[in-house]
Order: C-alpha cells, then structure tokens, then sequence
C-alpha cells in the first residue's frame, strides 16, 4: 500500500512566525486542553529519551495522569516505559486508510510502567512528507477518543537535531519547552539554534523557553557560562553514569533499577524536577546567539 500523507490543502504562513518560516500551521480548533504540557528538545543523541520516560514516572510517582508521546520516526521514545516498540499512529493508520474513525484508544495508546500511557506518532517515510501533519493527527486521535480529559501531564518527546517547522509542531502544543544538554560545544550549539525556533513559535503559540536540563556530565561550567549570557537556567543535572546506560540496555526506568545510592540519587532529581515542573517553570527570556558568535564564545575562559 502507497502511504499518502499529505491530504491537506495548503495552509497560509502565518505573519511573525520566524523570518523565511515555512512552518506547518495545526488546526487551532485542536487544543489539548487543561493538562500542562512539556517539550522535550535537544541534541541526537544526548539523552531526551532517557530523560522524557523518567520525567514521565517521576510526575506519575507525584500522582499525576501522564501521557508521552514520542515524536521520532525511529518509534523508541517509549521502550523502557512499555518494555516494547510500540506500533506508531501513522502505522495504525495506514491500515485502516487513514480512516481514523474505525480505530478504538487500545490501537494507538499502550500502558506502561506506574501508568504511564504512550503514544509513538511515529513519521513519514524520509523525504516523504511532514512530521507536524503527524503530530497533528496524534492530537487529534486523542481530542476525538476523549484521551486528554482526564490527563493531568502531556510530555512531547522530540527528534534530535531538527528545527523544522515538521518537528517545531509540538511547541505549538506545548506551554514550556525543555532542552537537554551535555556540557560540550556540540550540544550547546544544537541548544542554541532550539532557543531560536522556540522563540520563533512563542510569537504566536503559548509556548515558552521552560529552562534547560543538563545530561551525561560531570561538570556543567559550560552550559552555566551559555545560559547566563542568554537568559536561560539550569532545572537539573543527570551525571555520566554507567547505570542510566544500562537501564537503556535493561529495557527500563530508572525508577525500576536495583536500589543504590547512585541511582537514589537520580531519582529524587528527577522527582524534584517534575515537582518544580507542576509548581510551574517560570517562563524565561532567553535570547539566541549568532552561530558565529556562539563558536567564539564557548570553551574559553
């Protein structure tokens, strides 16, 4: 069967959105409602996976009702959660025509740990089509299944790498925007160009810088020195540490892994985060570099 994405007409670019933007419009009668949503940005690679599914038990641990939903083609977001690669809506959807009105919630949204529910949007084939329209039709599954009534916490879980208006398309969804960064130049620099494409949403959606998550570090000098100098803060810090890497490989959370001081240690981080989150993250007031200056900035004293 030939997939076929784009049924839509065009949409007009709307005026302000970021200068040349090209960016998917979602339908704005679309809205997830009153939970508090959160997207989850950063470098390929760095860890937003990681971070997304322990962020997600961590708000379920405070009692939340908490949704994921994994924004990658690569449909791994969730495995730890749901010990499984789940099938992605644009899977689902294809089998049935791209006739959503023939599917039931079970179809599309799995269980896992502490009840946690997940979603992979999943994405178009490369070079085929746009991942916003995808994120679009999750949305909407769930408005229509009556999926986010009852949904106390939305966490977005975004492909690495990419500020296209496809892979932006959460932020317009979203009411804060995490990134997740190592404390090197390559990661800061990827920071940087997301804190652009945030600010190029928040001109016309809700969405705002929420603060920035620091991952797989010893030591966070340099992401400090870059966040003073454009307005942004540090909302936690995940050290380098063998046994994060070997929950991936277990399949699981953090919140599953034998009991150490270590991993004692990143759970109640990743409790305090979520409980700073629900309190409410301030939004903040970050300003971009130039590529240029940013290569001159980092890495010297």
């Amino acid at each position: 069967m030939t997939m076929v994405l784009d049924r839509r007409p065009r949409q007009a670019k709307r005026p302000g959105d970021g200068e040349g933007s090209v960016q998917v419009h979602l339908d704005p009668n679309v809205q997830i409602g009153t939970a508090k949503v959160f997207s989850i940005y950063g470098k390929g690679g760095i860890g937003k996976s990681t971070t997304s599914s322990n962020l997600s038990v961590a708000f379920s641990k405070l009692g939340k009702r908490v949704l994921q939903i994994g924004c990658d083609p690569k449909h791994d977001s969730t495995f730890t959660l749901t010990k499984s690669l789940i099938p992605t809506v644009i899977d689902i959807l294809e089998q049935v025509d791209f006739h959503s009105e023939e599917l039931r919630p079970e179809d599309f949204v799995f269980q896992g740990y502490n009840g946690v529910m997940c979603i992979e949007a999943g994405g178009p084939p490369a070079g085929t089509g746009c991942g916003g329209y995808v994120v679009g039709q999750t949305v909407k599954l769930l408005k229509e299944h009556h999926l986010l009534d009852e949904t106390d916490v939305v966490i977005f879980d975004v492909l690495g790498d990419v500020v296209c208006g496809g892979f932006a398309s959460p932020l317009q969804h979203a009411d804060r925007a995490l990134i997740v960064t190592a404390n090197d130049f390559d990661s800061i620099f990827a920071m940087n160009r997301i804190v652009a494409a945030i600010n190029a949403k928040a001109k016309n959606y809700g969405v705002r810088v929420g603060g920035v998550i620091a991952n797989r570090s010893k030591d966070t000098d340099q992401i400090d020195r870059f966040n003073e100098a454009i307005g942004l803060k540090r909302l936690a810090h995940f050290p380098d540490l063998d046994a994060i890497r070997l929950s991936r490989l277990k399949k699981s959370t953090l919140f599953e892994m034998p009991a150490s001081p270590e991993i004692e240690d990143v759970q109640n981080e990743y409790l305090k985060l979520a409980a700073q989150l629900w309190a409410g993250a301030e939004p903040l007031d970050a300003k971009s570099m130039k590529d240029r200056d940013i290569f001159d900035f980092l890495g010297f004293d």
